[in-house]
């Protein structure tokens, strides 16, 4: 069956442009008509054993002719010969066995020991089957790529030398098995390539994009394959308000199989350089990575002055560690390190937007039936309004857990011990203990409830210090020592309902739980890891619905509800809806707008929607029990394929809180989408607005639709090729952080500097 094939597209039309006027190329990167060099026959059956004695060569032909006088053998018809691991396949081979030379014509294949395949017209090698001399010769790499020459030497030490020669790591065919030209290729006066190292090495070289002479690189050489070796990487291009032209040039040290550097100068236009490196290590047990930024440039101290003017030259620096170790398996230890010179430093150099670094470090040890670690955690803050000193300094904290399957009455036991130790340099210091026990019954009855019953304890002894330094007063507790008794019991029933429906099936679950607490003593106890408390979809069902552990919900209350899941072919639905009404009168410490401080809480819920592959969409909300305001609306939703999509976040909350710091009304869009208009062509972009008036949040400084940042693309991308232009736009300034354009340029070769 014949196949047509032509170019399709604005670059292939390009290229076979190109092509027509410049016939000069001499290297020929396509398959050639015949498969890799075949073992040899022996007794009909295919073997790659090498023969007894070293030297000898075994082969295989349809015919044999042996010239006595002149000591020649000629073989015809799929010849194969092996010595050693060396094997050639021809279709005609003269062999003369006096000089040891070796003719071989017709679909020549010859592979090394190391898997890699040459190809030619006609080769001229010795007896060893290891040199010779190749026209037009294609060498396909076993790690990945392959050479074209005009002409082509082999060494006996597997050296392989080209003349006029080209290299790429990208599909010469179609998935129509069309002949196509790569996408990039790298073309050489002199090309060698060394097996024994795994590398090719270039003379007089140009790098081609799509067929088009581009880069000239006149002396490098690469890797080849998923290996790694010193050398350059791919560099990176941008621009920005702030900085100015950005070039980024990345330099790999092997130091060791299991060990590498790599150092990048970035060079700008309009500030001092900047050198960032990265060193990794990997062991038997584990590994760890160090990443690190240092320069000098000017700053401002005062975050709060959109135009700062009082800048002075300083060091500024940034260093992120990370390590993990498993001594055995059960015990490990790991641990982050992340550091700022000053607050601005990350934003400044687009190297993060977060707000916060935290450290930490562990050791752990996780049994089939245990839990136990050791941890210490330090923040640094990077927000323009928080303090340094206010910042708790966690060391340590120690927790151990235990499960046991059979427990009292044939339910399971967990218990709990655990200690911290919260340090400020200027604030409130507080120390917790705490020992607690858990009574988990699950039963099935005979109509199908499922019915679990909890009962739960726990002991606590605090110390606080300095705690007027503390703004909230709520959150400070008492001076001194104090000590805590806390108990609850808890029924829960889930009756689920199964039935059939268009092809598919649902469920109704309706869910009731009722929960009893006495009274605790809170407010004599700092709140340090309880202060942020909202009702949700999924705290509803909880025994206790503050988050952490310094605050304990103490209230009689029954919360009902109800799941509902269906399930098609190609869909699934799954919903849930409930609320809680809290039995006793005596007033609760849930502040006002968290949908808990009143006896009938909010009405809570979350739908789930997902069709195939092709739509996810989620919704959480909260209803206003009195008006069915709606206090909480969240939507994400992913609407498309892997390579055309369109993401949609949106985040209202308006819960009417002025009494606490920590739960500040806002609202906020988030889209991101990518759309591929061509087979290896996309355009995709992003964006943020912050939606927040002050009529939602007196402290906001948006007008209600104020964009915080956006991104725009475009980018080519195919099987060893990515070639891309973004542009983003920074709306928000802080201190020498400033808003305005980034453009980056990005290109990724496979194989070459990555």
């Amino acid at each position: 069956m014949s196949r047509t094939c032509l170019p399709s597209g604005g670059i292939a039309l390009v290229v076979a442009l190109v092509a027509a006027a410049c016939p000069a190329a001499a290297q020929d990167l396509q398959d050639r008509d015949v498969g890799p060099a075949a073992p040899v026959i022996d007794g009909g059956v295919p073997t790659t054993a090498a023969p007894v004695g070293a030297d000898q060569v075994q082969f295989s032909a349809g015919n044999l002719e042996y010239d006595y006088e002149a000591d020649i053998v000629t073989a015809t018809t799929d010849v194969r010969m092996l010595r050693r691991d060396d094997r050639l396949r021809a279709d005609k081979v003269v062999w003369n066995r006096k000089t040891g030379k070796v003719v071989a014509s017709g679909n020549i294949a010859i592979a090394n020991p190391q898997g890699d395949v040459a190809y030619g017209d006609e080769i001229e090698l010795t007896d060893s089957l290891k040199d010779g001399v190749v026209d037009n010769m294609l060498l396909v790499l076993k790690e990945g790529g392959r050479l074209a020459a005009a002409r082509g030497t082999r060494g006996k030490d597997g050296t392989v030398t080209l003349d006029r020669a080209a290299y790429t790591a990208c599909s010469v065919e179609t998935s129509e098995g069309c002949p196509k030209e790569p996408s990039w290729k790298i073309t050489a006066v002199r090309v060698t390539y060394r097996p024994d190292r795994q590398r090719v090495y270039y003379d007089g070289a140009r790098i081609n994009l799509f067929g088009l002479p581009t880069l000239p690189l006149p002396r490098f050489s690469h890797p080849v394959g998923g290996g790694s070796d010193s050398g350059l990487l791919s560099p990176n291009a941008r621009y920005s308000r702030v900085n100015g032209l950005e070039l980024a040039l990345p330099y790999y040290f092997r130091l060791a199989p299991n060990r590498g550097l790599t150092v990048t100068p970035h060079v700008y236009s309009g500030v001092l350089p900047m050198i960032e490196a990265d060193y990794s290590q990997l062991s038997g047990t584990g590994a760890f990575r160090v990443h690190g930024y240092a320069t000098e440039s000017r700053r401002s101290d005062d975050l709060q002055t959109l135009d700062p003017t009082d800048t002075s030259m300083a060091f500024r620096g940034y260093i992120d560690g990370i390590a993990r170790y498993q001594f055995t398996p059960e015990w490990s230890a790991s641990g982050s390190l992340r550091l700022a010179t000053d607050r601005t430093f990350l934003r400044r150099y687009d190297i993060s937007r977060d707000d916060r670094l935290r450290n930490t470090a562990t050791l752990q040890r996780i049994g089939t039936d245990s839990y136990f670690a050791i941890t210490g955690w330090a923040v640094q803050t990077l927000r323009v309004n928080d303090a340094q000193g206010l910042q708790p300094i966690a060391l340590p904290e120690i927790d151990y857990r235990r499960r046991m399957a059979e427990g009292l009455l044939g339910g399971r036991l967990e218990f709990q011990l655990n200690s911290l130790a919260l340090t400020r340099t200027e604030g409130q210091d507080t120390q917790r203990a705490f020992a607690s026990v858990r009574w988990d019954l699950r039963k099935l009855t005979n109509w199908g409830q499922e019915v679990t019953f909890t009962a739960f304890a726990r002991g606590d002894a605090y110390n606080a210090n300095d705690t007027l330094a503390t703004a909230v007063a709520s959150y400070r507790g008492t001076e001194g020592f104090q000590t805590r008794a806390i108990g609850a019991v808890a029924i829960d029933v889930r009756w689920p309902f199964v039935g059939p429906l268009g092809g598919g099936n649902q469920r109704f679950t309706p869910h009731l739980q009722i929960v009893a607490a006495p009274r605790v003593a809170n407010l004599s106890i700092p709140n340090e890891d309880s202060r942020a408390v909202d009702l949700d979809d999924s705290n509803l069902f909880a025994l206790n619905r503050f988050a952490g552990y310094d605050r304990f919900e103490d209230s009689t209350r029954a919360t009902y509800g109800a799941e509902y899941g269906l399930v098609l072919p190609g869909f699934t639905l799954d919903a849930v809806i409930g609320q809680s009404y809290r039995l006793s009168a005596r007033p609760t410490i849930l502040p006002e707008g968290t949908g808990l401080s009143d006896r009938f809480s909010d009405y809570v819920g979350r739908t789930e929607l997902r069709f195939r592959d092709f739509v996810s969409l989620v919704h959480r909300y909260r209803l206003d029990k009195d008006s069915f305001a709606v206090r909480r609306n969240e939507v994400d939703a992913t609407i498309g394929s892997r390579s055309t999509y369109a993401l949609v976040g949106y985040l209202k909350l308006n819960r009417n809180i002025t009494t606490v710091e920590d739960l500040r009304d806002r609202e906020e869009a988030r889209v991101a989408g990518r759309v591929q208009f061509a087979r290896y062509w996309s355009v995709f972009g992003s964006a943020i607005v912050d939606l927040t008036d002050r009529a939602e949040d007196p402290l906001s400084v948006a007008d209600g639709f104020e964009p915080i940042r956006h991104r725009l693309g475009l980018q080519y991308e195919d099987d060893c090729l990515r070639l891309g232009v973004t542009w983003r736009r920074d709306y928000r300034q802080i201190g020498d952080a400033r808003r305005g354009n980034t453009f980056l340029l990005t290109l990724a070769l496979t194989n070459l500097g990555r």
